[in-house]
């Protein structure tokens, strides 16, 4: 009897050592997935801001319409006694571009626009935000990286070795300028819908500021427009910016998903569909886009088409850039992750190569530099990148009506781009 005791008494006691294991695990589980959604509810609070009035676009974003002064810029702390710059100092000689419109070659001539317009619009004194999901969060690795790129997005065409399998996950179609002071730049850029393979990828068409080197401390301003299914949850074609101050480690982030970019206008929403696209063979739209530098304040400025004045990165954001820019590049950049061993089908510009030309490629048109003289200027000695010609190319040229410009892109995986 003794002994079965001590063995009932030997097995009560491997029980209640087994079961706080198994508690704890679920526990620990438990704690972290509470952990977790604690953490994506403080990010949307902080990103969602209170809404003078919310807009339900057809696409089915939300557009809060949010009071200037406490959009997320000024959750920076540089930004706390921040007198908002309601309009530059400074608009470069010839800044004033041609409108949204296109009436070249046969194209209808139609504003460009955003879907959310449909729906109605912002008051003054308010500026649209894209209002932020659970899901979008939750799509990314972290809440952290969120909105951000990862390091290593910008190629340095002229000293990279040439990745011909894409193992960075990156490629490009661009052209660039390099070795001066420039203070600013601008393109006309027509807008498709590519298609995306995977939806870790994405495909963008903008351009880009650079200053410093390409290591730790690289600055870097873009803007123009892109379908990335991680960050918006589907496949629309979307207008967005981005900065970041250090090669994309820790600063910046898209649109105004981090406090830097300061924007003044009620009427564009960063991260907002664009309307209409171009379609193949058929209608063309496009943006134009000037990025300038206010010699006065030294903060970096943004207009979309010919009467958007959009905003403007402070100048404090950066290192490099808060004297002039090193290189510009213009171009389309995709994300390859080669799935089954294979280049991935994800499409550049309209997802065909530029040799199709007008109506059939993507183009980047009227490309300008903003120059030491404060004016626009034809860019000089203008290079030309990409890693792999076979799955997405550029051409350049020049004429009259387009000034300097340049078709580019493809479909990706083909027989000559396996």
């Amino acid at each position: 009897m003794g002994v079965l005791k001590l063995l009932f008494l030997f097995l009560l006691m491997l029980v209640s050592l087994t079961l706080p294991t198994v508690g704890g695990k679920t526990t620990l589980h438990r704690h972290r997935h509470r952990r977790r959604r604690l953490e994506v509810h403080s990010h949307l609070k902080k990103l969602n801001k209170p809404a003078v009035k919310s807009i339900k676009s057809p696409d089915g974003d939300i557009i809060d319409c949010v009071r200037m002064a406490h959009q997320p810029a000024f959750d920076h702390p540089l930004l706390k006694n921040h007198t908002i710059q309601m309009r530059p100092t400074f608009h470069p000689e010839g800044g004033i571009l041609s409108d949204s419109k296109v009436s070249i070659k046969g194209s209808k001539s139609e504003d460009i626009t955003q879907l959310w317009h449909l729906k109605g619009k912002c008051p003054k004194g308010t500026i649209p935000i894209r209002r932020t999901k659970k899901e979008d969060i939750l799509r990314g690795n972290s809440v952290k990286s969120y909105g951000k790129k990862k390091p290593y997005a910008t190629v340095k065409p002229n000293s990279i070795e040439v990745d011909l399998n894409g193992q960075n996950g990156h490629q490009h179609a661009i052209i660039y300028v390099e070795g001066g002071q420039y203070y600013g730049a601008k393109a006309t850029i027509n807008v498709w819908s590519p298609k995306i393979q995977q939806t870790n990828e994405f495909s963008l068409s903008q351009i880009w500021i650079l200053g410093g080197t390409f290591g730790q401390d690289l600055n870097s301003i873009e803007a123009g427009w892109q379908v990335s299914p991680d960050l918006y949850g589907d496949n629309n074609t979307r207008l967005f910016t981005y900065w970041t101050s250090d090669a994309y480690q820790a600063t910046g982030c898209y649109n105004l998903l981090c406090s830097g970019f300061v924007q003044i206008n009620n009427e564009i929403a960063m991260g907002a569909s664009i309307f209409p696209i171009s379609s193949y063979k058929s209608s063309q739209y496009d943006i134009s886009l000037l990025i300038w530098k206010d010699p006065k304040e030294g903060n970096w400025w943004m207009q979309f088409g010919n009467k958007y004045v959009l905003g403007y990165w402070p100048a404090f954001l950066f290192s490099y850039l808060t004297d002039s820019a090193s290189m510009i590049e213009w171009g389309g950049e995709v994300v390859n992750s080669e799935s089954d061993g294979q280049h991935t089908s994800t499409q550049m510009g309209s997802g065909h190569f530029p040799g199709e030309g007008f109506g059939k490629a993507g183009y980047f048109r009227n490309i300008q530099i903003v120059g030491e003289s404060n004016s626009l200027r034809a860019p000089e000695d203008i290079g030309i990148f990409t890693e792999q010609p076979s799955c997405y190319d550029v051409q350049n040229g020049k004429s009259d009506d387009w000034g300097n410009y340049f078709f580019y892109g493809g479909p990706g995986r083909n027989p000559n781009c396996p």
